[in-house]
This record gives structure tokens, sequence and C-alpha cells, in this order.
């Protein structure tokens, strides 16, 4: 088992920035691809990005490429998501995932742990 928790949410004015964390525990952290997922009201949860097991190579969506960057630290078992540039519709929960392989972050997308997410609300 993974445990997940999130924090760094909060409430921004648009422009802003905001840093999330992801603190894992549990079975061996550097082992796992993690991801970050959103879900504003109303709509469907979606991908946002996703980083492999070593930290070499990273994905986004289209909507957040060139302002949201995802790392991790596995000496801290910790995994971040800098955000720059918010706009209004970055509202949502964010929900930290992890699983054994990218593909189930970006592909599938059905990562096999979730954190219990955190609200990010930007104001215009």
């Amino acid at each position: 088992q993974v445990q997940l928790v999130e924090s760094g949410g909060g409430l921004v004015q648009a422009g802003g920035s905001l840093r999330l964390s992801c603190a894992a525990s549990g079975r061996t952290f550097s082992r796992y691809a993690m991801g970050w997922f959103r879900q504003a009201p109303g709509k469907e949860r979606e991908f946002v990005t996703a980083i492999n097991w070593s930290g070499d190579s990273t994905y986004y969506a289209d909507s957040v490429k060139g302002r949201f960057t995802i790392s991790r630290d596995s000496a801290k078992n910790t995994m971040y998501l800098q955000m720059n540039s918010l706009k209004p519709e970055d509202t949502a929960v964010y929900y930290c995932a992890a699983d054994s392989t990218v593909h189930g972050i970006v592909v599938v997308p059905t990562p096999t742990y979730w954190g219990q997410g955190t609200q990010v609300t930007v104001s215009s």
C-alpha cells in the first residue's frame, strides 16, 4: 500500500503561484510513477501532469504546459507541483496519484493510489 497526502492548496489571485506537495508513505516511493489530476465543480476528473519513477521524464496536459512544473524528491518521499501564472479555470480539487507505471497515469489513466485532494481556488 501507498498512502498519499496532499498539501499546499489555497486561494490565490489570477497570475499568482502555488506549490502543491504530495507526501508518500508505505512502499518504496522511488519505484512508483506519480502524477496530479484535478476535478473542477461539475466536471470530470482530468489528468494534469505525471513524472516517471526516476524523475527524468515528465508529461503535461496542454492546458498547463509551460505554467506548471512537476518534480519529485525521493530522499523526502515527496512530489511537488509548482503552479505559476494561475488562471481562474485552474480552480479545482487537485489529487495526487501513484502507479507502478507512468502508462497507468498518463494513458489509461486509472492510477492505483490516490490522495484525498487539496482545493485550489484562483480568483479573477
